[in-house]
């Protein structure tokens, strides 16, 4: 009763925030006056985590009987850059923004406040940085590989399952035919959803290129023929065997998140595609003891096959405008300063959120198993790095299209023409980080 009692509140806020925003659109200098003068008692905070609302509704009450600072939380299905620019068009930004490391790229140097000078840089390497100055709060450090279940292997090959034995796509083929021979009809999920195939499986095809900003600048210039690129035949070969024992081949682009999620919990599969974002979704479900995130197995000898791929994952930045006011942005401050070195807000990041800090000086164990492998690659420095840049309309074209090749509707090579017509139409620039 009590979380839906707060979905309520939650629904109730964004409905009011809407009215504003129209007050706000149509007042003119005085609409912007009274919002700017209202927003003075306390912060607001844009989430754009979903995972994690509920756990920050709470924390906001509680933080709240701590400090005596007021915190409004406010969370937003549209795409990031969307909602912001409908939040600054009528001059009501948020106090303090969650958004992805390419917002802030976009957004920051216009609107947000330098915070190199703030202690908790030292702490972390994954702040971003724009110039001269740091721009960016990292919340956490997510990655993504393949999800395994060891309980599940073990069940069926009677051997303790250690990903380091199958880093290659030759030797993981052969343990999951292993595993179909001893009665696992179905050994891997893939995850349906457009974000899924075309912000993390496809990008991981430009990310494990040798210059990743070079490659998509060739490929916008029509340069680049992926069918002759090995990365892209390399992991699309893996995607077809996950894609090839896939339990729900037969109506693959029909299989819901939540029942992968649980197959995969309770050992009825034993590998699927995904971050250790999605350990919100399968410790919901009655999952075995041993599970974790190994690499993508791959048939290469450039070290890939050894990492995961992540960094950095959703970044606070303060407002700078005339509509927050000098007091917000210290209680923004502090409020940061609080995740980072307070013995309360490092739990509210690793035990009530499950998040991975980005920071060196937060030494609290990871509880769930897909933190603690993202961790420990992270701290052997096994991550190849996020790609910050990709349009905002990558993930839902592409991921379309990548929903083609799932379903068989199209073929690698159809695909392959997919992704070189989506970058035609982009001209890009180089970034440097």
């Amino acid at each position: 009763m009590k979380t839906k009692l707060k979905r309520i509140v939650a629904l109730m806020t964004v409905l009011a925030m809407s009215v504003l925003l129209l007050a706000g659109c149509g007042g003119g200098a005085e609409g912007e006056e009274a919002q700017s003068t209202g927003n003075t008692s306390g912060i607001t905070v844009f989430n754009s985590k979903m995972e994690i609302q509920e756990q920050l509704l709470d924390m906001a009450e509680k933080y709240e009987k701590k400090t005596g600072v007021h915190v409004e939380v406010y969370y937003s299905s549209d795409t990031v850059s969307a909602h912001m620019a409908t939040r600054y068009a009528a001059n009501n930004p948020y106090t303090l923004s969650m958004v992805d490391a390419k917002d802030i790229y976009a957004l920051a140097e216009e609107h947000a406040i330098p915070l190199e000078d703030e202690e908790w840089v030292k702490d972390t390497d994954y702040e971003i940085s724009i110039g001269d100055h740091v721009y960016g709060f990292p919340v956490c450090v997510e990655a993504r590989g393949i999800i395994y279940n060891a309980d599940a292997i073990k069940k069926v090959t009677g051997e303790d399952f250690d990903p380091e034995k199958y880093k290659t796509l030759t030797e993981w083929k052969g343990l999951i035919e292993e595993l179909k021979k001893g009665g696992m009809e179905a050994p891997t999920g893939v995850m349906k959803e457009d974000w899924s195939l075309g912000a993390h499986y496809l990008a991981q095809i430009y990310e494990e290129q040798e210059n990743p900003d070079s490659f998509l600048m060739d490929l916008s210039k029509n340069k680049v023929k992926l069918m002759k690129n090995e990365k892209f035949n390399s992991l699309m070969d893996t995607f077809d065997v996950l894609k090839d024992n896939n339990y729900a081949k037969a109506s693959a682009i029909s299989a819901e998140r939540e029942i992968s999620e649980k197959k995969l919990a309770e050992g009825e599969i034993a590998f699927m595609f995904g971050g250790n974002w999605d350990w919100s979704q399968i410790n919901q479900f009655d999952y075995t003891e041993n599970m974790g995130m190994m690499p993508v197995p791959q048939d290469t000898d450039d070290g890939s096959n050894d990492k995961l791929v992540g960094g950095g994952s959703k970044y606070f930045f303060i407002d700078n405008s005339a509509n927050t006011s000098d007091e917000q942005r210290q209680q923004a401050k502090d409020f940061l300063n609080w995740l980072v070195y307070e013995d309360d807000g490092q739990s509210f990041l690793v035990n009530d959120c499950a998040l991975v800090p980005a920071f060196s000086n937060i030494d609290l164990p990871i509880s769930d198993p897909l933190g603690a492998s993202v961790s420990k690659y992270t701290n052997e420095g096994k991550l190849v790095p996020n790609y910050n840049y990709l349009p905002d309309d990558h993930f839902a074209i592409l991921g379309a299209m990548f929903q083609k090749y799932l379903a068989g509707i199209s073929d690698r090579k159809g695909f392959a023409k997919d992704v070189e017509t989506y970058w035609h139409t982009k001209t890009l620039t180089s970034h440097s980080e």
